[in-house]
């Protein structure tokens, strides 16, 4: 039996252990009879050795659990899935016919067709053991061929299908199937009998090369071990032949011998050498049977080195045997068939050593002795011996990837032909030379005509058809003869018979062109801007002579191309004339027509010249036609140097020419100047590379001349293969470069050879001069280069890495020159560098992955290292930094767009079609994908370069340029190949072979760029593989390797420090991801940092970041739930561009989202942006509510699915509506959707009445905990918003199901349900008629007795629901309210003073009511009842409301507790809001006046509670009134009377009330920051949009509350500031200064926080001040900072200093500079002024204060100065210190809060320059920027944050401290005044010799700053008197005390009038 679980194959392919194994055990069913030859199936473990596979990972079942036979479900029958109908017709038709029908045969000839093996695949699995078989002769024989039909019996009969061994040593012969001799079997025999014998010649070999590879003997020695302990001992014995008789007779055939295993011992028997019997035992290992198919054919060398496999084989083993016949095999097989199996023994594993001991020696063979001989009953049996499984260890085991296959079959080397006669001149065709003897007959016979002709035409002085006399009495040919000329030269030049012409027929042909040459020299044909239409038609009958005279030169120039060597054709006058010629034409006629423009000047030859478009189209096409030729002529013949340079200026001229924008302004269509462009491109690409010397010069005539460059559409009009375009110069730069990788074929290269060795030209290649060297190769040929391949790679590298290095300086030249100049130039500068930039990176890109420029790739490595060092440079501007982002960017997207289109393409490679190369390329695309991609795979013979080039080649006919790029991909390929090749440290023959013949061809390529296509023949490659195989060359060049170093630059740039920088990264990276969305998969980085930009400090990055992540949501949808919360956060943006883009973005995700939680939060942050104070964020907001709310509906039907929609809908709304507090929100919304004037107005309340229909439905519902489901509560609280945005959205029937929920208002709990249920009878009352008089009745019933009961909010509704119900019902209605109100009154009258707290109860319920009762109810026409039910009342009004205020006003007074108070004042204030009459009562006022008085906040709140809803009902009453349509064209007269001052009702006493009590709301708005000041703030605004007031009244009010801490209060104040400031700018401007002045005082007493500035961004207090000012000119701005910093100016002299730490003035100082500090300034004008202001303070009072400093501090008077010499400073400096102490304190005090404030200017001085990189050093001028660059934004520098001006400030501040501190400080200020520390100072000898240095910023009246100083000026100043602090030497002042001037004198004169005012701008620092 078989061991359960033999052990698996470990050994390296070839190791030789396949071939053995167990074998099955016979079926025991049929074992017996034979009627069942079927055995068990292999198990896993059996059959693995037999796969087809090089390598089998071992399994192991807690890995992978082994497979069993019969778990899966049986296969179908095959007459199941195949029709058989046709088939069983074929086979009746077959049946009857002899000969079988025409479509019987061709049916047979398809499947033998079928059947070749060129159409099978070929699976060559290892030839496994068979089972035990039963013999012949109990089994009968049947041929395969019974019980076959017809057809497949013609099939078997007639198909041979040839089929071999796998193995060398056997060639099968090939016979028809029905003639095979043998069983299946019989060639596993025929294999099995000759594989035991290779041993001996292979171990010499294999030791060999052991020991060559002795750096890769780890892995397989591991192997080595492993096979050894796997290893299985076979013991065959021999049996006699009785013994065999006696086998056959007694042991039962068993099915598990194997007849392999027979065969083998057989043949081990049989081919035993001299010495050994046939019945020798022998003793083998498996591992010693070779199994492995060897090829007829020789061994092609691998790139990539093979396991190296261990020496398995010993000593003195048989040789290999001769060949053995199949019938021989036979007939030694069938004795053996019957052979009894004895159970092996099983020995201990062996160690590695004693496993490497048997390896080295040969099994013994056992003696013949009877101690070694078995029993006769043992001999026969073949013992098998396995070792144990060993246990399974992964440890040992290593992961080999899989190894490409290159393929072997695309390309073969050509057959010479050396009988080929090398002057064959007709080639090999023939038809070519049947084409040839025609052309060349054509041209005999048209030659010899115009001999004729020419003869006839100089006798007769005629002309003719052919010859025609110039003016000079020359003959020459016409057009019509030169044009036939040209063409039939053409066709025998292309057909190379052009040699055979005489040459004398070629002169004479020749001789007839220079006349027209000569004719064309005296023709006037240039252009003038000054000829009018007469000489336009005089030009115009000179363009025949002139066309005459292009061909003529165009036929001269052709058969100098022709290519004939003698130098009578190579006339230099004709080429002179003909340049002449050419140059002629272009200076004056294509230059001009191209520059020409129908401006009012040459309208007229515009014009004229357009008339004759057709004539002058054919003369450019001849033109062009004739530079082509000379570009030809120059390649093929040696030229003169002016004739090159001549040609080089012309087609630089004509490359940059400019042409018109438009069609219309062009006289001819701007593609004929298009076609001249790529001629002068050709020429000038060709004198490059034919001139190495004029290369730097071209190059630097296209780089300066790029400003003439097109940047519009006209920019790209070269078009590329793919359809296309891209700019000229572009593809000329590329194209340059690529031919700098060319080798100069030219007699230059011939003139000087030195002979030099490979050797010596290792050392001193760099050191040759380009084309002076000529190299001897030492490597021959192939062979030589496989042996010598370190040589070969020297070699290729000797002439491929000058040519490389060439191309990348050449190109590194352009980059830098363009990068250079773009640096120094914006987008929207003078030059065009910048936005050139940007084009060349757009067409680089795009060419990239086009094999036909691969000098795109090197182009764009050379920008992508020069941008990503501006990036990473610290010293690197931020407009660098943009810019290399944004390439970068572009750069990044075509890199990830090229590795998308790679993947997509090998992916979708079909095996079936794309064949061996397809194949190779597809996984190896998918190695350079993950740049595991080896490099002998790379460069490869038959790999993507070699793909590539011959892609190229077979279009290099169509289109010459191609063979730049030719060039430059062999130098690359071979500078790859000497790259791959010096990668390796170890060696491996084979690979290194390899690489030597790789060298050596691509040096003879590189030499000669014919030989490829001459040696080698390749497959065709189709356009797509080319292109794969190019993108594939491109994955690992550097520019592609570098892609994740991009995207990490890219993303690390997000987190910068500069906002612009930020910004311009995620716009970046949006490029990127927009090629490679996968990017963002997973658990990516760049989501994180995206999200994390998203809360920025920068709005500009807050921005891109917002617009990246819907491109982000877009690409990748799954993210739409991880950023939507994001999105939404941005509702509440400080930018209002930002919170306009999330809104957009969110509107997106909620029509996307069906998810009601995300639909509630984007809807909840939607309508509270409609509160928003950006009118247009407002406006945005209330669009998308209602395109998302409400659109979707307005054309829905009323089906089902509609119904479910709407009711989801509703909930949603419902939702939204109780999450978030939107209600007067939604309210606002609903109102504008459905005004009158908005368009969708009627659709929308269909809508809405929909909704409210819908949500009725609703109103039963339980409460429920899901929020999802909407409960009664909920549904009540909508609409009671739809009832108050518009009532006719109900119907009677639904108020009727709202009645039973007020029937238990006064008992319910639920006051919400109570008060929107009021609410929503309140609104829609008013509404219904008489006709529902019951209904009312019923209501009104239910309402009245909660009156008593009900809290303020619902008896405000309730009061309102019962006035409208009695103004519907009638006075009897109203009578009964009044009995009501009586009663009320009466109850207040009995009360007794002082109240008790029944009392006071009592008192505040029912003022309360009667407040409310005169809120909504005018009782005046129940004035009589009141008059008679209050008789005891003293009421002395003609109305019910003053009666009701007249009651309750006295108990307001100081003599009653304060909560009576409060309720009667808000009595008082509900009935004054609809009785504002009250409000100017003397009683009254005078109430209000005396609570104002007390500023009890309470009592306050009353009185601006009910100021507040008057002035709101007011505004509303005037908005009402303003909207009022006029009627019969005349004006309403609700607004005839807003026409007058006091239109309105009320008028009068609003503005009475407002101007009465004005003071004191501004008091309380400004004495908090609570509630109470905000609801004076709302009272202000209210008073502001009504204009009831000055606007400088509440201006400065306003602008101090926008420094609030309270938001709410600072966006109200700004917002009406804003409208303030729109409406009465002029007026507004002026209170600026006070309202900075209040601000300061209101942030320092109620604030508490004096500083100018917020922290955490730094932001200043007035930032929204400065928001405002954006509205006004910038003149009108400068002068507010004009005023702004001149409030920090003061009189030292004058100083308050007061009794806190810090003077006032020190206080308002520094909050005014803090706030210039971080301050957004709109414009660099502005920053300027503001920096020049601040100087100017600094130097005209900084004078002042130092004098006094240094006069009364440091005691530096002018009698010091001159009674002590210069040598007794020492001495004065002790003497002098105690001076200190003789100034008094506050003196002291004052000019430290002097020194104090100018430091913190110059402070913030010099941190604006710092920001703005403006330079801080005194001695720059101020910039003169042109007007167009003070208006542009400024841009803030990098790494310049507030934080240390900040802290600077808060030390000078700590100047009071101490004495000593005070001094300090005046100190510095002095030194400030008087030394630069921002300039370097010259040493004294410098100074001695003439030098300037910094003096005193001071100026003298007398001295001349034309004259040389004597005096110390310009000198370092000596230290001499020690009370100076800067030892400054100090000059007398003038009598009269003037301030001098401080700062470098300039060296012009200064004019006294500048010195006197202090001009800074002036003053060189």
């Amino acid at each position: 039996m078989a061991h359960p679980r033999p052990p698996a194959h470990n050994g390296p392919p070839g190791s030789g252990n396949h071939n053995q194994g167990p074998q099955p055990a016979a079926n025991k069913s049929g074992g017996e009879n034979g009627a069942n030859p079927f055995t068990r199936p292999f198990t896993l473990f059996e059959a693995l050795p037999y796969t087809p596979f090089t390598t089998i990972v071992s399994f192991d079942s807690a890995v992978l659990p082994a497979p069993t036979i019969g778990s899966a479900s049986p296969a179908p029958s095959l007459n199941d899935i195949v029709p058989s109908q046709d088939f069983d017709a074929l086979n009746q038709e077959g049946q009857g016919l002899d000969p079988p029908s025409k479509r019987f045969q061709q049916t047979v000839n398809q499947v033998q067709h079928l059947l070749e093996r060129g159409n099978i695949t070929e699976f060559k699995f290892k030839t496994g053991p068979k089972g035990g078989s039963n013999s012949p002769a109990s089994r009968p024989s049947s041929s395969l061929a019974s019980g076959l039909s017809s057809l497949s019996k013609m099939v078997y009969d007639q198909t041979v299908v040839p089929f071999r061994y796998p193995t060398p040593d056997t060639p099968t012969a090939t016979s028809p199937n029905a003639q095979t001799p043998m069983s299946a079997g019989t060639p596993v025999v025929a294999k099995q009998s000759i594989q035991v014998a290779p041993v001996a010649q292979k171990q010499n070999t294999q030791a060999t090369a052991s020991t060559d590879q002795a750096k890769q003997i780890s892995n397989a020695q591991k192997n080595k071990q492993a096979h050894a302990q796997n290893a299985a001992r076979f013991k065959i014995v021999l049996p006699t032949k009785s013994q065999l008789e006696q086998a056959s007779s007694v042991v039962k055939p068993l099915g598990n011998v194997s007849r392999n295993a027979a065969v083998t011992a057989t043949a081990t028997a049989t081919t035993t050498p001299t010495g050994m019997t046939s019945a020798t035992a022998t003793t083998v290992r498996p591992s010693q049977i070779s199994h492995q198919a060897q090829s007829s054919q020789p061994p092609r060398p691998s790139l990539h080195p093979k396991p190296v496999q261990p020496p398995q084989l010993s000593q003195g083993l048989p040789s290999t045997p001769p060949p053995v016949h199949h019938a021989e095999a036979k007939s030694r097989v069938q004795p053996m068939q019957q052979i009894k199996l004895v159970q092996p023994v099983q020995p201990p594993l062996p160690s590695p050593q004693a496993v490497r001991k048997v390896e080295e020696s040969i099994v013994a063979t056992p003696k013949k002795s009877g101690s070694q001989a078995p029993p006769s009953s043992a001999n026969v049996f073949i013992a098998i011996e396995l070792p144990h499984a060993a246990a399974f260890n992964k440890s040992e085991y290593l992961l080999v990837p899989d190894e490409l296959d290159e393929p072997i079959n695309l390309s073969a080397r050509k057959r010479k032909r050396d009988d080929l006669d090398q002057e064959d001149l007709y080639g090999e065709s023939l038809d070519l030379r049947q084409r040839a003897d025609a052309a060349y007959h054509d041209l005999k016979v048209f030659l010899q005509n115009v001999y004729e002709a020419d003869d006839h035409a100089s006798t007769h002085r005629a002309g003719n058809d052919f010859v025609f006399l110039t003016a000079e009495n020359e003959t020459t040919l016409t057009s019509a003869g030169q044009a036939k000329a040209q063409t039939l030269l053409g066709k025998t030049i292309s057909l190379n018979c052009f040699k055979t012409v005489p040459l004398g027929d070629l002169l004479h042909l020749l001789r007839l062109s220079e006349g027209a040459l000569k004719q064309a020299e005296s023709l006037e044909m240039k252009i003038e801007e000054s000829m009018g239409a007469t000489d336009i038609d005089h030009w115009i009958e000179q363009l025949p002579n002139l066309d005459n005279a292009i061909k003529a030169a165009r036929t001269s120039l052709r058969m100098m191309c022709g290519g004939r060597e003698e130098k009578q054709l190579y006339s230099e006058d004709t080429i002179d004339q003909s340049l002449n010629l050419f140059k002629r034409v272009m200076d004056g006629i294509v230059i001009p027509i191209a520059e020409l423009r129908p401006s009012e000047n040459t309208s007229e030859l515009f014009r004229a010249l357009s008339s004759h478009k057709k004539r002058i189209a054919s003369l450019f096409t001849d033109c062009q036609k004739l530079f082509s030729l000379m570009s030809d002529l120059i390649s093929k013949t040696d030229t003169s140097e002016t004739v090159t340079n001549t040609l080089e200026f012309a087609a630089c001229r004509l490359i940059f020419m400019e042409t018109a924008h438009v069609e219309k302004d062009s006289i001819l269509d701007t593609q004929k100047f298009d076609g001249l462009r790529l001629v002068a491109m050709d020429m000038l690409s060709q004198i490059f590379l034919l001139n190495p010397a004029q290369r730097q010069g071209i190059f630097d005539e296209i780089l300066t001349s790029l400003e003439k460059l097109p940047l519009g559409k006209r920019a790209r009009t070269f078009k590329l293969v793919d359809g296309s375009s891209i700019q000229p110069v572009s593809a000329l730069i590329m194209r340059l470069v690529q031919t700098s990788a060319g080798k100069v074929d030219g007699a230059a290269d011939q003139t000087t050879k030195v002979i030099q060795s490979v050797d010596a030209l290792e050392d001193d290649a760099g050191d040759a001069p380009s084309g002076t060297a000529s190299i001897v190769f030492k490597i021959r040929d192939e062979a030589h280069a496989a042996s010598q391949h370190s040589n070969a790679i020297r070699e290729l590298e000797a002439v491929s890495a000058p040519l490389m290095t060439t191309a990348l300086q050449n190109a590194s030249y352009v980059v830098s020159f363009i990068v250079n100049r773009a640096l120094k130039s914006t987008k929207s500068g003078d030059t065009p560098y910048r936005n050139l930039l940007d084009l060349f990176v757009e067409d680089f890109t795009s060419c990239l992955d086009n094999p036909d420029w691969p000098a795109a790739e090197l182009l764009l490595r050379l920008l992508m290292g020069m941008m990503r060092k501006l990036v990473d440079g610290d010293k690197s501007g931020v407009p660098a930094k943009n810019m290399g982002l944004e390439l970068l960017g572009i750069m990044g997207a075509a890199i990830s767009k090229l590795r998308g289109h790679v993947r997509k393409t090998a992916s979708a490679l079909d095996t079936r079609d794309a064949g061996d190369l397809g194949i190779f390329l597809s996984d190896l695309a998918a190695a350079a994908l993950e740049l595991k991609s080896r490099p002998e795979h790379m460069v490869s013979w038959t790999g993507p370069y070699r793909a590539t080039l011959e892609y190229l080649e077979s279009r290099f006919s169509e289109d010459r340029h191609l063979g730049s790029a030719i060039s430059f991909i062999v130098s690359d390929w071979g500078a790859k190949i000497c790259a791959g090749y010096d990668s390796y440290e170890e060696d491996f023959p084979e690979r290194d072979q390899e690489f030597g013949r790789l060298a050596f061809r691509l040096r003879e390529m590189i030499q000669d760029r014919r030989w490829l296509s001459n040696e080698y023949s390749f497959k065709d490659v189709t356009p797509s593989q080319a292109r794969l195989s190019y993108t594939i060359t491109l994955l690992r060049s550097p520019l592609c390797e570098n892609f994740n170093g991009i995207l990490n630059l890219l993303l690390g740039s997000m987190a910068s420090d500069q906002p612009t920088v930020r910004s311009k990264s995620l716009k970046s990276i949006n490029q990127v991801l927009e090629t490679d969305p996968s990017i963002l998969d997973g658990d990516s980085v760049v989501v994180k940092l995206i999200l994390q930009c998203s809360n920025d400090s920068s709005t500009q990055v807050r921005d891109s970041a917002l617009g990246l992540i819907g491109k982000c949501i877009g690409m990748r949808p799954a993210l739409e739930e991880k950023m939507t919360g994001t999105v939404v956060d941005r509702f509440i943006d400080a930018g209002p561009g930002v919170r306009k883009r999330a809104m957009k973005l969110a509107k997106d995700i909620y029509l996307r989202n069906h998810n009601k939680a995300v639909r509630s939060a984007i809807a909840n942050g939607l309508l509270h942006r409609v509160q928003d104070p950006e009118e247009s964020v407002r406006d945005l907001a209330r669009q998308i509510i209602e395109e998302i709310w409400f659109m979707p509906f307005h054309n829905s039907e009323n089906s089902a699915i509609s119904q479910i929609s709407l009711a989801d809908h509703v909930a949603l709304m419902v939702q939204t509506v109780k999450q978030g507090n939107i209600t007067n929100v939604l309210d606002k919304v609903l109102q504008t959707i459905l005004a009158p004037d908005s368009k969708t107005a009627q659709a929308s309340l269909q809508v809405c009445a929909k909704f409210v229909a819908t949500m009725f439905d609703l109103v039963d519902n339980p409460d429920s905990n899901d929020p999802s489901v909407p409960s009664g509560r909920d549904a009540l609280q909508v609409l009671m918003i739809f009832a108050k945005a518009d009532a006719s959205l109900f119907t009677f029937e639904q108020l009727r199901l709202l009645k039973p929920y007020i029937t238990s208002i006064a008992s319910s709990d639920d006051l919400a349900v109570s008060r929107a249920v009021v609410v929503i009878y309140r609104r829609v009352l008013p509404q219904l008629s008489s006709a529902h008089d019951t209904f009312l009745a019923e209501v009104r019933a239910e309402l009245m007795p909660t009156v008593s009961k009900v809290t303020r909010t619902l008896l405000d509704d309730i009061m309102a629901c019962l006035w409208i119900i009695s103004t519907l019902r009638g006075d009897s209605e109203k009578e009964k309210l009044a009995r009501l109100l009586t009663s009320v009154i009466k109850q207040i009258q009995k009360l007794r003073i002082p109240l008790d707290p029944l009392g006071k109860r009592q008192f505040a319920r029912c003022s309360l009511i009667v407040g409310m009762t005169g809120k909504h109810c005018n009782l005046d026409g129940q004035y009589e009842l009141f008059k008679r039910e209050l008789k005891s009342a003293n009421w002395t009004g003609t109305s019910v409301s003053k009666l009701m205020v007249d009651i309750v006003v006295p108990f307001s007074g100081k003599n009653h507790p304060l909560a009576v108070r409060k309720d009667a004042l808000d009595s008082v204030g509900l009935v004054c809001q609809s009785s504002p009459r009250n409000y100017v009562s003397t009683n009254v006022y005078n109430t209000f006046q005396t609570v104002f008085n007390e500023q009890i906040p309470s009592l306050e709140s009353m009185v601006l509670r009910s100021f507040k809803e008057f002035l709101f009902a007011e505004e509303q009453r005037s908005e009402r009134a303003s909207e009022a349509p006029a009627t019969n064209g005349a004006k309403s007269e609700k607004k005839r009377e807003l026409t007058v001052i006091g239109g309105t009702s009320y008028d009068d006493v609003a503005s009475a009330t407002t101007q009465r009590f004005l003071k004191e709301i501004g008091r309380i708005a400004t004495s908090t920051q609570d509630d109470h000041a905000f609801l004076a703030v709302e009272v202000l605004a209210s008073i502001n949009r009504q204009g009831l007031v000055h606007p400088k009244e509440t201006g400065v009010t306003f602008i101090t509350l926008e420094t609030s801490s309270n938001p709410r209060i600072s966006e109200l104040a700004f917002l009406e500031h804003k409208a303030l400031h729109a409406k009465h700018e002029t007026v507004i401007e002026r209170e600026y200064v006070k309202a900075i002045q209040s601000a300061f005082a209101y942030q320092r007493d109620i604030a508490k926080d004096p500083r100018g500035a917020t922290t955490n961004p730094f932001t200043p207090k007035l930032h929204l001040m400065m928001e405002v000012l954006k509205i006004s000119k910038s003149r009108n701005r400068q002068k507010f900072l004009d005023k702004f910093c001149a409030q920090v100016d003061f009189d030292v002299a004058k100083l308050e200093l007061g009794n806190e730490d810090l003077p006032p003035q020190v206080q308002y100082s520094r909050f005014i500079m803090e706030n210039l500090a971080f301050f957004e300034f709109l414009t660099v004008g502005e920053l300027q002024f503001m920096v020049s202001a601040m100087e100017k303070l600094v130097t005209s009072t900084g004078a002042t204060v130092a004098q006094a400093i240094e006069s009364e501090v440091f005691q530096v008077r002018v009698d010091n100065l001159e009674s002590n010499p210069a040598g007794e400073g020492a001495d004065q400096q002790a003497q002098s210190q105690p001076s200190h102490s003789k100034i008094d304190n506050r003196r002291l005090r004052q000019l430290t809060a002097g020194s104090m404030i100018l430091l913190m200017v110059w402070e913030v001085r010099s941190y604006l320059r710092r920001l703005y990189n403006m330079g801080t050093g005194r001695r720059e001028q101020k910039a003169k920027a042109p007007s167009k660059d003070l208006s542009r934004a400024p841009t803030k520098a990098q790494n310049v944050t507030g934080d240390k001006l900040w802290e600077e400030i808060s030390v000078i501040m700590t100047a009071f401290t101490s004495r000593e501190r005070m001094i300090e400080t005046c100190k510095a200020f002095v030194e400030l005044m008087n030394v630069d520390k921002e300039f370097l100072v010259q040493d004294e000898d410098d100074e001695t010799n003439g030098g300037e240095g910094p003096t005193t910023p001071g100026n003298d009246e007398d001295d001349d700053p034309d004259e040389p100083s004597t005096a110390g000026r310009g000198h370092k100043r000596k230290a001499v008197s020690s009370a100076t602090p800067a030892g400054r030497k100090k000059r007398a002042r003038s009598s009269s005390q003037q301030s001098r001037r401080r700062g470098r004198p300039k060296k012009n004169s200064i004019d006294a009038q500048q010195d006197a005012e202090g001009d800074f701008d002036d003053v060189e620092w």
